[in-house]
């Protein structure tokens, strides 16, 4: 598997911004990590995606960002397109989840970026893009409707169609993978899963898939944000099955670990977990219910009791969607769900082509931790490596990751990526 870290960490809303932190941060954390080259999962928002696909500077700016990534030692084989944009506003919350797949402007971008990575691909090195899973279960304050699932399938047979016609014209393959995300119209792996395979188009067997239309399997597949999947409290092993044996690819795992309360009614363990409530992103909390039973609420606050909700019966263990960096293990009473990451990863690389499945670390919380959090590591990296206090602190923090992530998920140490064409990261 391919090892890369997402940018969405990292604001910037426009191509100075993306070049200036490839410098500012990535170079650093790729030399932190002891790596020769390191795999960006890169962030576009919708208005560079679309100035470096389909705008009269195209060719120019193209240039400018493969110039950049060569320059230090940075690949990218992954993009994030869920967020469209503005994902360091003051705000964001359910903003995130605009446009919708049932809004042309959706599909528009999808394609803008999968052109853009098509350009930068390494040779012999498929793609892959990760989306919302349509919606938020009641975008703009309505339901999700009939109508809109409707646009939202549709949109996806063009998806489909404009990655085949991708592939003919450049050679390169570039797949989008669908992320259920708690509180989305595809809250889990299942609601993904009966979506897609409700609506794939036949296989070989019949005619050509470009002939009869429908969502191409070859082109669209999940994602597997091992975050989310925590919070639904899935089994990792099962939902990886679920997909393979609806006959979809995990074509993306997104490595994260959620906040995990074992006793919520214990002295102590709210305060705990309510330093986390933060203005900016949302945090979905679940709780298991003794009789088996998740019980869901929208944001931290409403779990408390502190926000629109009564609050949570704090009778089963809770799990909060906060991404927490991975090397990093909270103080009890709170703990990080860093086994279900485990579990996931593993059963994806037993499962049918789970050896090309990109497995990029998507920890967007560092400006939102609890202040003096610990997760800023202090230990000091590999021999002859920059020591962190020659860094800032976030680059420390992420190549901190790195070294996990290549310990506990892709077994022994960073290795040279120079000898093969997974030369992205940190190699199996």
């Amino acid at each position: 598997m391919q090892l890369s870290y997402c940018t969405n960490v990292h604001p910037a809303e426009d191509l100075d911004g993306v070049v200036d932190q490839l410098a500012r941060y990535a170079r650093p954390v790729r030399r932190a990590a002891g790596l020769d080259v390191l795999g960006v999962g890169l962030w576009l928002p919708a208005a560079l995606a679309h100035r470096l696909s389909a705008s009269p500077r195209a060719a120019e700016d193209m240039a400018r960002l493969r110039a950049a990534l060569d320059e230090h030692g940075l690949q990218v084989h992954t993009l994030n397109a869920f967020p469209y944009g503005g994902f360091h506003d003051d705000v964001v919350k359910l903003a995130v989840y605009s446009p919708t797949w049932a809004d042309a402007e959706r599909l528009a971008y999808t394609l803008e970026c999968a052109e853009v990575l098509a350009a930068l691909l390494p040779d012999g090195v498929d793609g892959s893009i990760s989306t919302l899973p349509l919606a938020w279960r009641e975008p703009d304050g309505v339901a999700w409707s009939p109508a809109q699932d409707a646009a939202a399938t549709r949109a996806f047979e063009d998806l489909s169609a404009g990655l085949r016609d991708l592939a003919a014209r450049t050679g390169k393959v570039v797949r989008v993978a669908v992320e259920p995300e708690p509180g989305c119209v595809l809250d889990t792996v299942e609601d993904v899963v009966t979506w897609l395979e409700a609506r794939l188009a036949p296989g070989p067997a019949g005619r050509a898939r470009e002939q009869v239309g429908g969502i191409d399997p070859a082109f669209v597949g999940v994602c597997l944000d091992t975050c989310h999947l925590a919070v639904s409290f899935a089994d990792p092993a099962a939902a990886v099955e679920r997909i393979t044996g609806a006959g979809l690819r995990v074509v993306k795992v997104q490595a994260s670990a959620a906040l995990h309360l074992a006793e919520p009614s214990a002295p102590g363990a709210r305060d705990a977990v309510g330093q986390f409530v933060e203005k900016r992103y949302i945090h979905q909390v679940r709780e298991l219910a003794p009789g088996g039973d998740v019980l869901p609420v929208d944001d931290l606050p409403d779990a408390l009791g502190t926000g629109a909700a009564p609050g949570l019966p704090g009778e089963g263990p809770w799990r909060v969607h906060f991404h927490v960096p991975l090397h990093h293990e909270p103080a009890p009473p709170l703990a990080a769900t860093t086994d279900v990451l485990r579990d996931a990863v593993a059963a994806v690389r037993a499962a049918p082509h789970g050896h090309e499945a990109h497995l990029d670390v998507e920890t967007y919380t560092w400006a939102v931790l609890p202040p003096g959090s610990p997760a800023f590591p202090s230990s000091s990296p590999p021999a002859g490596v920059a020591s962190p206090s020659a860094v800032e602190p976030l680059v420390a923090g992420i190549a901190a990751e790195l070294r996990w992530a290549t310990e506990h998920l892709l077994g022994p140490g960073p290795a040279s990526s120079t000898t093969t064409p997974q030369t992205s990261g940190v190699l199996a």
